[in-house]
């Protein structure tokens, strides 16, 4: 009796296993087996929604599953962002998005809310691309370069206007960063978006205001503004001559408006893998790569540990410059 009750029990425990490893390489398998929703948390037409819309496309050929670009833009990406961290954990609801995830919830702690999302409620997949800023003034300002800026600003201290897209956004915690390094303190204007923030150096309401290369370019080419600074670790391909925050000097002012893929926090592991290799495989398609290059976007490709590492650095930088800025009612 007890021989046959082990002899049960053994066959049970097989049976489960090999279930369990079948179901695994299904699940491997399988997935995707019908249309991946992709939320972007900005409006349309922005660098997030292109690199989303970018990158659906190339996934399309290696899934045979269309690759749906949702935006639900709203409090900053908030409400986007918030739609995946409660999604369900299948993988077939993503998150592609940008330093905000990181940013946003340390302001709201900074004014004692409770943030409505954490970088911990996502298991990150992969960077697709790291674009520093520029800053760029009106091309008949009086400076040439960033030393002859700064040299002025200290001179006129919160008296040098400067636009961003917000409060505490991707185009005011660079400003913030560098400030702080090159010891100056400038007057901040934030406006309602990247748009209205450039227009407002065209029009000469303010100085100095912060873009990514794609938007700025342009500008910059038709004589409109002037390039002074870059936050990459080295200098941007289209702008050789124009030097980088680290080369002045400036300690722990490197900064980039990075798009990422995520996925909620409890997709299963096998998933992840298969998702990750998959994206590798994406951004190496040359339409992925004509697209980014028309967008003017540096792709930089990073999985696993590589994009966790840059995460956390970036998150530390971002976390020290919100604290330096305070709260601004």
């Amino acid at each position: 009796m007890q021989n046959t009750r082990l002899f049960t029990s053994f066959c049970t425990f097989i049976f489960c296993t090999l279930v369990f490893i079948n179901s695994s390489s299904f699940a491997q398998t399988d997935f995707p087996n019908k249309p991946i929703n992709l939320i972007s948390p900005y409006p349309p037409g922005g660098a997030v929604d292109q690199a989303a819309r970018s990158i659906g496309q190339s996934l399309f050929k290696i899934w045979n599953q269309p690759v749906v670009v949702n935006t639900k833009p709203g409090a900053g990406g908030a409400i986007g962002i918030q739609a995946v961290a409660n999604a369900t954990p299948d993988g077939y609801t993503l998150l592609v998005t940008a330093p905000a995830l990181l940013s946003m919830p340390e302001s709201d702690r900074l004014f004692g809310k409770t943030p409505s999302f954490d970088r911990s409620q996502f298991t990150p997949l992969a960077l697709l691309s790291a674009d520093p800023v520029l800053f760029v003034v009106k091309a008949d300002a009086p400076w040439k370069t960033f030393e002859e800026f700064v040299a002025y600003a200290k001179k006129n201290p919160d008296k040098v206007p400067y636009s961003s897209s917000g409060n505490y956004s991707n185009l005011h915690l660079p400003v913030e960063m560098i400030a702080n390094a090159a010891g100056i303190k400038l007057q901040h204007i934030p406006y309602s978006g990247g748009g209205p923030s450039l227009t407002a150096v065209l029009g000469g309401q303010v100085a100095m205001t912060a873009g990514v290369p794609g938007v700025v370019v342009p500008q910059v080419k038709a004589g409109n503004m002037r390039a002074l600074l870059t936050t990459g670790a080295k200098r941007h391909p289209q702008f050789p001559d124009i030097p980088t925050a680290l080369e002045l000097g400036y300690k722990n002012a490197e900064f980039y408006l990075w798009v990422g893929l995520f996925a909620p926090v409890k997709t299963p592991e096998n998933l992840t893998l298969k998702m990750r290799k998959d994206i590798g495989r994406a951004v190496q398609d040359p339409e992925y790569v004509l697209s980014s290059e028309k967008m003017g976007v540096l792709i930089d490709y990073r999985d696993g540990k590589d994009f966790d590492d840059f995460l956390n650095k970036d998150q530390e930088r971002l976390t020290n410059t919100i604290k330096r800025i305070g709260k601004i009612e």
